[in-house]
């Protein structure tokens, strides 16, 4: 009986160390590199885009004075201004940085990532949130030094669906992963936060 019990121990022991190892490895990913997140900023947008910032201020609905809408009639006096939603855009700078701080060994071109994918995840509020959505893009983190990447941060579409067109506010978290490969294969992907306060703005 007791050596039923030390050989159950065993396996029981075993398994939990390879099941921790596993989940280790994926965290870690097979890559030698991090990829890094310097900055993520939101851009809001409209007839000319804004600045970047920290915290985005969407617009759900935007009045324009300038231009046709999506009938073709025109927008400019005497006809009134035409109500329009735009997207919004992120900006991010990204770098790569090596996991093992010890290595005098310099990142080569093989080490360079190149982002193919964005998801977007917005947290639950305290009111309706636009539905995740995945973006294709192409941008090459170097070996050293950064890239910054533009993106779709908030789809024009999903708009509409979070009735602040006659007023209230929406505060949320979008959840921004850039995901892609180095150029040896290795996956490797990393996430960053942006808030977004959305109303409808222009009144």
């Amino acid at each position: 009986m007791t050596r039923m019990r030390i050989i159950t121990r065993t396996l029981t022991a075993a398994a939990l160390l390879a099941a921790t190892s596993c989940s280790s490895t994926v965290r870690a990913g097979s890559s030698p590199m991090f990829l890094v997140i310097d900055s993520l900023q939101g851009i809001a947008g409209g007839t000319t885009a804004g600045s970047p910032s920290a915290t985005l201020f969407s617009d759900v609905l935007s009045l324009v004075s300038s231009g046709f809408d999506s009938n073709g009639n025109s927008c400019q006096a005497p006809n009134p201004p035409c109500r329009v939603r735009f997207n919004d855009n992120g900006q991010a700078v990204l770098e790569l940085a090596k996991k093992d701080v010890t290595s005098t060994t310099a990142p080569t071109t093989n080490n360079q990532v190149t982002i193919t994918r964005i998801h977007v995840h917005y947290h639950p509020a305290n009111g309706p949130v636009p539905a995740d959505f995945d973006q294709s893009v192409t941008a090459t983190v170097p070996a050293t030094g950064t890239v910054t990447m533009a993106f779709e941060l908030v789809q024009s579409s999903a708009k509409a669906a979070l009735g602040l067109d006659s007023g209230g506010q929406t505060s949320t978290a979008a959840d921004v992963t850039f995901i892609g490969t180095d150029q040896v294969g290795n996956a490797i992907s990393v996430t960053g936060s942006v808030q977004i306060e959305f109303s409808n703005f222009a009144g």
